[in-house]
């Protein structure tokens, strides 16, 4: 299995509005530069989908694995030969909020696959942060 960890603190970011803003997966091109859309397949749950358009590439669907209310959630991309999963992450340190993002891939074609899509994901893994917490900042 390979993984990528980007992490930031930050103060003066409520973790109610970075919540609101993962969350609301409809909105997320407005935020995110590197995206054409996102659409919610029902509610932000485990078991439901997403579909997602990066800019320049197909469009994919995800699955929401893991949801921790207010603070966390997993979702995973499946490829042929491996899987991707995302987990989106916040944290509170006194009056600094960590805002952490993972992304890994396993599987027995997950070198492949890393090389197409995950290290891109890894790469864009600051700017998307950066943007999560400027909009958070402004909402």
């Amino acid at each position: 299995m390979w993984s990528k960890t980007y992490s930031k603190r930050v103060r003066g970011v409520q973790s109610e509005k970075v919540w609101n803003l993962w969350t609301d997966v409809n909105q997320w091109h407005t935020w995110q530069s590197d995206i054409e859309y996102a659409k919610l397949n029902g509610e932000f749950n485990v078991g439901n989908t997403f579909g997602l358009k990066p800019k320049g590439g197909p469009a994919v669907s995800i699955e929401i694995v893991a949801v921790e209310s207010g603070r966390q959630f997993t979702d995973l991309t499946r490829f042929p030969g491996a899987r991707m999963f995302g987990c989106h992450e916040f944290i509170a340190h006194g009056d600094e909020l960590e805002i952490r993002t993972t992304v890994s891939i396993e599987g027995f074609l997950s070198f492949l696959w890393k090389k197409i899509v995950a290290e891109n994901v890894a790469h864009g893994m600051a700017e998307q942060t950066e943007a999560l917490i400027e909009k958070a900042r402004s909402a």
